[in-house]
């Protein structure tokens, strides 16, 4: 069954996600590069920040899509370390967008049992988009059907650096001896740490490309690149990226039986 933006309405989508389901694994854990807001608006002659409003209403319905389908963990590269070289007004304009979106989220999350969580360096976020932010997290806590990820203000680079250093501290204080490092332990001094590594990662906006982002955990991670723009990218895309994967033979380095 071929999922197409002309093959969803309302009334059957939720037969289409039942289809998706017999189909095929359904990623437990589906990362997103949020790529192709500012081509959105300027294709439309708007400013860039419209471009990103728009992907806010993205947002709400692939998270509800993906809620709805199963997938344990959702983890959206919402603002990177680099955004903060914007231009000012940009970047105020995206943490009050920020802000708002989560002042009028988080009671939805809340009722539908997510749970917000985010990774990076937030202390470079302004005080009042950090409190409003550990406020949400705080709220949906104790929810259990999904976990919804923001990376904000993050850089897979400096995650691994400052692993490293955690490592090195641990060395350091003599409670961890430089040979008893491997993957496993490192892994839990990750931002993400327990989160399982992405099965899918789906970047929009036709860039190939990972942008600094969980450069350890897209080890093995199945790559999606749509030209679709990120405020056009809605459930039906969604559904095509996962039947994609759902077609693909995960080999995590190793050959397969009868090759």
């Amino acid at each position: 069954m071929k999922v197409t933006a002309n093959s969803i309405r309302a009334d059957d989508d939720a037969a289409l996600q039942e289809a998706l389901k017999r189909r095929g694994e359904i990623p437990s854990h589906i990362a997103m590069i949020m790529d192709g807001n500012g081509r959105w608006a300027r294709e439309r002659g708007k400013r860039r920040v419209a471009g990103h409003r728009a992907g806010v209403d993205s947002v709400r319905e692939i998270a509800e899509a993906c809620a709805r389908l199963g997938v344990d963990y959702l983890t959206l590269y919402t603002f990177s370390h680099e955004n903060w070289d914007r231009p000012s007004s940009e970047v105020r304009a995206l943490m009050r967008l920020l802000l708002n979106t989560i002042r009028r989220e988080t009671r939805t999350l809340d009722k539908n049992n997510i749970r917000l969580h985010a990774v990076g360096d937030l202390s470079m976020m302004p005080e009042e988009v950090r409190r409003g932010l550990h406020e949400a997290m705080e709220e949906t806590r104790n929810n259990d059907r999904m976990t919804l990820t923001i990376a904000v203000s993050y850089s897979g680079r400096l995650e691994i650096v400052r692993a490293a250093q955690k490592m090195a501290e641990r060395v350091r204080a003599g409670v961890l001896q430089p040979e008893d490092i491997d993957e496993d332990l490192f892994e839990t001094v990750l931002m993400t740490s327990p989160m399982p590594d992405p099965d899918l990662l789906i970047r929009t906006g036709g860039e190939f490309r990972i942008s600094n982002f969980l450069l350890w955990q897209l080890a093995y991670t199945e790559l999606y690149i749509t030209d679709c723009y990120w405020p056009a990218f809605r459930q039906h895309a969604l559904y095509e990226a996962i039947r994609d994967y759902q077609d693909r033979e995960r080999r995590f380095g190793r050959i397969l039986t009868g090759e």
